[in-house]
């Protein structure tokens, strides 16, 4: 039986390898298979990606570092897919995270569930530059939580979006954009949104958000979509600028960073308030150098959580300013060099927190581009009344 049972794995093993080897597989980084239906109705391309991360800390004082710490973990494992049904008009995406910090967070609002689904989206261009998108995915919030975190200059993204992103969500987006002259696009986006983030199923607690952006790019298209990708991997051969001014409000949120953060509960289920939050956002590229910045402020109607009779909950809505500026430079050997500093200013007085400078590093080689790549940063962060830290991180990112 045993025998038998091997037989029958092996035949069909080499079965599935000989057909694999008739088959004309996409090239490295391009996806696993991109399957088209033999009527052309319908397509998918099946796409994996990987990263892996070692980090060590230390807290910094005057006396020197102390109290190291390190940790090893699988990052980001991930399996996309996307394509076209029916028509090329109608387009979607799904991507599911694997790792544990990619399905971490299950609570009683995400029916104690894992959080695999991070997108599950449907885009319908129905007329001319009007697309419709469908599901859920990232809001038109800060560029640099646009940018996939496989497309990262470095090795994650900056605390500015770590404070203040609102992340992805359930609804709907209208997308246009139109030509001013030959060279300048104008990009707009209008977004309303269930407000409590991704994989909610306890449906909206609060009201809706509402998100709107604005893009301008005055010379034109990035080569490669590169206003959403980091480092200048394409050498621009003329400058390239795109800027970005998004607005979100989020009526009668329940958490205490818009979306994202925790619940804010009282006596009578949850404190509710208006948030406000604000981005603007540069991207500028040429013959290697790369820059962007983003600055970030939010705002409440009232940010101290409250009992129906007036006593505080001790839930505070995290309101204040975040500012990152970042660049690099590639060498001629795809290897690049970069540096960031963010500075966190949350209103003391609210939030009781000091101000955070972080200062970075950091050192790429691009073996295949984003596909394939090993980067490194250190970072140094200065809290306002607090032990300072030390950070080290390297990291090896692989997409098929």
């Amino acid at each position: 039986m045993k025998l038998k049972t091997l037989l029958v794995t092996t035949s069909m093993f080499v079965m599935l390898y000989t057909q694999a080897q008739q088959t004309r597989s996409p090239r490295f980084g391009k996806g696993l298979f991109n399957l088209i239906g033999q009527d052309s109705t319908w397509s998918m391309k099946i796409g994996a990606r990987m990263q892996f991360l070692t980090t060590a800390s230390w807290n910094s004082s005057t006396n020197g570092l102390s109290n190291p710490s390190s940790s090893f973990l699988v990052r980001r494992a991930r399996l996309k897919f996307n394509g076209f049904a029916f028509s090329p008009k109608l387009t979607y995406k799904i991507e599911l995270g694997l790792s544990n910090n990619d399905i971490g967070g299950a609570s009683e609002f995400t029916n104690n569930a894992p959080r695999y689904i991070l997108d599950a989206l449907i885009k319908w261009n129905f007329y001319e530059n009007f697309e419709l998108w469908v599901g859920q995915t990232k809001l038109p919030g800060n560029r640099e939580r646009v940018v996939s975190s496989g497309n990262l200059q470095m090795v994650d993204r900056s605390l500015l979006n770590k404070r203040f992103n609102i992340d992805r969500d359930m609804g709907l987006q209208l997308r246009h954009h139109f030509n001013l002259s030959d060279n300048f696009i104008v990009k707009e986006i209008f977004s309303i949104a269930q407000g409590e983030g991704r994989n909610v199923t306890t449906g909206n607690l609060g009201g809706h958000q509402y998100t709107t952006r604005l893009e301008l790019l005055p010379f034109g298209n990035f080569t490669s979509k590169g206003d959403y990708k980091g480092s200048d991997l394409k050498r621009e051969k003329n400058p390239k600028l795109a800027l970005g001014f998004s607005y979100d409000f989020n009526n009668n949120a329940v958490k205490n960073r818009s979306n994202q953060g925790s619940y804010m509960k009282n006596d009578v289920g949850f404190y509710r308030t208006n948030i406000s939050t604000l981005f603007v956002d540069a991207m500028f590229k040429y013959k290697g150098i790369s820059f962007m910045g983003e600055y970030a402020y939010r705002d409440a109607k009232d940010p101290l959580a409250k009992n129906s009779d007036g006593t505080l909950t001790g839930d505070i809505v995290q309101v204040g300013s975040g500012l990152n500026l970042q660049g690099g430079y590639l060498f001629s050997k795809n290897w690049e060099v970069s540096s960031r500093y963010t500075n966190i200013t949350l209103d003391k007085n609210i939030t009781g927190k000091g101000m955070e400078n972080q200062y970075t590093l950091g050192l790429s080689k691009y073996i295949a581009g984003h596909k394939l790549k090993v980067q490194t940063d250190v970072s140094y962060l200065d809290i306002i009344g607090k032990t300072n830290e030390l950070l080290f991180r390297l990291q090896v990112d692989i997409h098929f």
